[in-house]
Order: C-alpha cells, then sequence, then structure tokens
C-alpha cells in the first residue's frame, strides 16, 4: 500500500527536477510521475480547497485556532491533504499574523494553493481591515466609470503586489458578470459595468494587473451572475436567458478573459433552465462546463466552484451528492465543501463503485498539479 507521505515525496522530487534538471523531465512527465505516484484518497484531497478551519475537527474550536495552525489541525491535514486554502476576513488579524498564517499552511506541503476574495471594494478581506493601512476602492464600477483601463490595470497591480507579498497565489476575481438587473442584490457594483464590451475591455485589464504583480486571478461567475435577482449564497437563482441571449451579453466578457489567457474560471450555483432544460445549478452541469465552457469557448483552464456550502446547493443535496455530481458535470476543483470527510468518502465511493471513472480524477489532478508547478516557479523566481 502506498505511503500516505507519498504525495509530499513526489512533490518535492517533481520540485527538485523542475528547480535544478529542466532538461531531464518536460512537465507533462513530472505532472504524470506525481500523479501516478498519489493514492486515490490523495487525489481526491487534492480536488478540495477548504477554509483553514476545517481543518479543526474540534465543534469548540477557539477563535485563535482560525488564525493560527494547531498540531490537531497539522495532523488533520495529513490525514486529509487538501489542494488548498481560501482565506477570509476571519483569518487576518495584522500583517504579522497574516504573514506567519500563509507560511505555516504552505508549510504543510510543498506550497498548497493559497485563495482568496480580493476584488477590491466591499469583497476585500484584506485591504478592509484597518491594520493594513492599505488603499481601498470604492466598487469595480467606480474603477471602470472614467473608461480607462489603466486605471484598473493599476488598481489590480496594486492588490496583487500585496498578495503576493502575504503568500497568495489566486485571487478570485475579477468579477466578469455583466451588471444588468437593477434587481441584483448580490453583484451590484463588483461588476465593471453593465455594458458587456466595456467590461470585456476591464476584466482583460484587470487580469493583466494580476498577471504582472505574479498572481493568478479568476473569472467568475459563470455563466453570469449579472442578470439575477437572489443570492446564491441564501437561495435559489436562476436566469432566465437562453444560449443565445446569453452569448450576447453575459459571454462576452468570459471570452475576452479567455482569449487574454485567463488559467481559472469559478461557476456559479445559478440555475439556467433554457439553456440546460433543468432547475440544477451550473456547477453541477455538464452542458454548462463540458459543453458551453469547455467544448463552445474552449476554456482548457482550471474550473473551480463557487462554495459548495452555499445554500443553492446545499439545501439541495448532500455534501456528498455535490460533491460527485460537480465532478461528474466537469468542474477541477470544488470549493468549500459543507463537510470535507463526507464529501472526501463521497468521491472515493463513487470511483470505486464505478460512478465516476479513476481517469476523470487523473485528469483534475493533472491541471491541478501542473499549476502548482507553474505557481512554484513564479514564487522562486524561476518565471
Amino acid at each position: 500500500m502506498k505511503s500516505r507521505y507519498s504525495l509530499i515525496i513526489f512533490f518535492l522530487a517533481a520540485f527538485s527536477v523542475s528547480a535544478h534538471c529542466e532538461t531531464c523531465l518536460t512537465e507533462k512527465d513530472s505532472v504524470a510521475r506525481i500523479v501516478s505516484g498519489m493514492t486515490l484518497k490523495e487525489k481526491v484531497c487534492q480536488l478540495f480547497v477548504i477554509r483553514p478551519e476545517a481543518l479543526n475537527f474540534k465543534t469548540e474550536a477557539l477563535e485563535i485556532e482560525y488564525t493560527r495552525l494547531t498540531d490537531d489541525m497539522r495532523k488533520f491535514f495529513r490525514e486529509y491533504p487538501v489542494g488548498g486554502f481560501s482565506i477570509y476576513a476571519r483569518n487576518i488579524v495584522c500583517p504579522e499574523q497574516l504573514s506567519e498564517f500563509t507560511s505555516e499552511l504552505q508549510s504543510l506541503s510543498p506550497r498548497p494553493l493559497l485563495y482568496i476574495d480580493e476584488e477590491g471594494g466591499r469583497v476585500a478581506r484584506i485591504a478592509n481591515n484597518d491594520n493594513f493601512g492599505l488603499d481601498r476602492f470604492a466598487s469595480m464600477t467606480a474603477l471602470a466609470s472614467g473608461n480607462d483601463e489603466n486605471t484598473v490595470y493599476d488598481a489590480a497591480l496594486y492588490i496583487g503586489s500585496y498578495l503576493h507579498h502575504y503568500g497568495f497565489d489566486i485571487d478570485f476575481a475579477p468579477v466578469a458578470d455583466v451588471n444588468t438587473n437593477p434587481e441584483n442584490i448580490v453583484i451590484g457594483p463588483r461588476a465593471f459595468s453593465e455594458n458587456p464590451q466595456t467590461a470585456a475591455t476591464m476584466v482583460t485589464a484587470y487580469l493583466r494587473g494580476l498577471r504582472d504583480a505574479g498572481i493568478t486571478g479568476c473569472l467568475k461567475h459563470f455563466p453570469g451572475h449579472g442578470d439575477t435577482k437572489n443570492d446564491t449564497h441564501y437561495q435559489y437563482a436562476e436566469s432566465g436567458k437562453t444560449w443565445d441571449e446569453l452569448a450576447e451579453c453575459e459571454m462576452i466578457p468570459f471570452k475576452a478573459g479567455i482569449d487574454a489567457g485567463a488559467e481559472m474560471i469559478m461557476t456559479a450555483h445559478i440555475s439556467v433552465p433554457k439553456v440546460t432544460g433543468t432547475g440544477i445549478p451550473s456547477t453541477m452541469s455538464a452542458p454548462i462546463i463540458k459543453e458551453k465552457l469547455r467544448g463552445e469557448l474552449g476554456f482548457d483552464g482550471l474550473i473551480i466552484t463557487d462554495a459548495l456550502e452555499m445554500a443553492a446547493v446545499s439545501s439541495q443535496f448532500s455534501t456528498e451528492e455535490a460533491a460527485v455530481e460537480t465532478i461528474k458535470a466537469g468542474a477541477d476543483i470544488l470549493l468549500i465543501p459543507s463537510d470535507l470527510v463526507w464529501s472526501v468518502r463521497g468521491v472515493m465511493e463513487a470511483v470505486e463503485n464505478g460512478d465516476i471513472d479513476e481517469s476523470m480524477i487523473d485528469e483534475r489532478v493533472s491541471r491541478i498539479i501542473s499549476l502548482k508547478l507553474k505557481r512554484w516557479k513564479i514564487k522562486s523566481g524561476k518565471i
């Protein structure tokens, strides 16, 4: 039986090869070697990104355990070596604590990816903390109001620079939604514009700014959350548009981002019954992910879900069902499941009983490892 520590061993081997003997193995060979050395459980765990506090299985967790690692949390990670962590405001106290905390998280294994929602405006986990003394931006709509993409680029470069300083890899930004519904309560000024062409221009500028700061951006929320009324954090939400209507508006910024080299896209939990024929959330819809995003739009990067603990999913599906159906639909990374342990077990059982082919897991993990290798090169100055 393979050691549960084989993931760490093979990551170290691959990183050593990448750093010191780049002519010996291609990146594809390195990825294949890592994946082949992982157990099924290790591969399944790589698909999940969780909050740091999810490492603490004790219900009586103290607040301090949200901002630092404990021995129990390290032990839990050895049993469930997830692919990354998403940091929230509750995990952030001050510059010194954040630097120490991200270093601790990265020390769990060779560079687990660190994610954060730092759009600017009302969604800025670090900048909106007074202890950091950072510049703040009113909103993305305000940034784009002068129709100057350089303004948006400079803002993204600034945001990306301090994220890079604190050890982050991926920013869940830019918002690529088009704010066309005045009754929308969740997007609004987080979007750049109600005009899809303007939004597209600003999305690409924002991506460039993050990239130049050494941060991987993530377009969200596919297939477009701008023309909805409800908030998927709390309830079912849907768009009543056909695919042709989405193509004329919502898809324009996403296409622009893909053409600009976007490496990651986040799916929304909104339903689009006139496209799929059902009320299933887009996150769990093969027609949306495989046929439209992968097929028609040609996106070959990583697809990450919005948080699976959100009510639009968790009120309809068990944590096991959500994980299994999301993978079957085509997503690569599963963000914040309601229960990590049961989600992992559910996916493993689906593989073992033939509901999910293990080759599907290998394909997803290979994409994740490829990004990890790239991120390691960026952080070590190899790119």
